[in-house]
């Protein structure tokens, strides 16, 4: 599915909140296999990325009608997606807010990117079919590790 708002929470363990409606197929099926996969495409998939938040998979296969590349992950059973520019592979870390909220707490067990590509323009919602695409990089002094 296509998933329009997820956060970091936290970084040791990685920990992403994310929000699914409870009417998405998605939903059901994260409640069940308590494991997904977050995919992070690049403006060159955009129009497939809508194709597919337009789409249910109860009635369509999403990676054939899109023409994705299903790619084994190696922690779970979810498939990644071969041109994603970043695949994070996940299990549900802590529900107690999904009846309430629909939002799901996932640790990221494995995180993967495509090395090829140094300068990914990934592309983010904003709501209502807008998208922010990432631009400039800018780098500041940190005393982070």
């Amino acid at each position: 599915m296509t998933m329009s708002w997820h956060m970091m929470i936290d970084f040791e363990p990685p920990i992403v909140g994310c929000v699914i409606s409870n009417r998405n197929y998605t939903f059901d099926i994260l409640k069940a296999t308590r494991e997904c996969v977050i995919n992070i495409p690049t403006v060159e998939l955009a129009e497939k990325v809508v194709g597919c938040g337009n789409t249910s998979g109860r009635k369509v296969d999403k990676f054939k009608t899109f023409e994705l590349t299903q790619t084994s992950a190696s922690c779970i059973k979810a498939p990644l997606i071969d041109e994603c520019y970043a695949n994070l592979e996940c299990k549900v870390f802590d529900g107690k807010m999904v009846a309430k909220y629909n939002i799901f707490i996932l640790e990221v067990l494995k995180a993967w990117i495509d090395p090829a590509n140094k300068d990914p323009r990934t592309i983010h919602h904003r709501g209502r079919g807008a998208f922010m695409v990432a631009g400039e990089t800018i780098k500041l002094p940190s005393l982070m590790k």
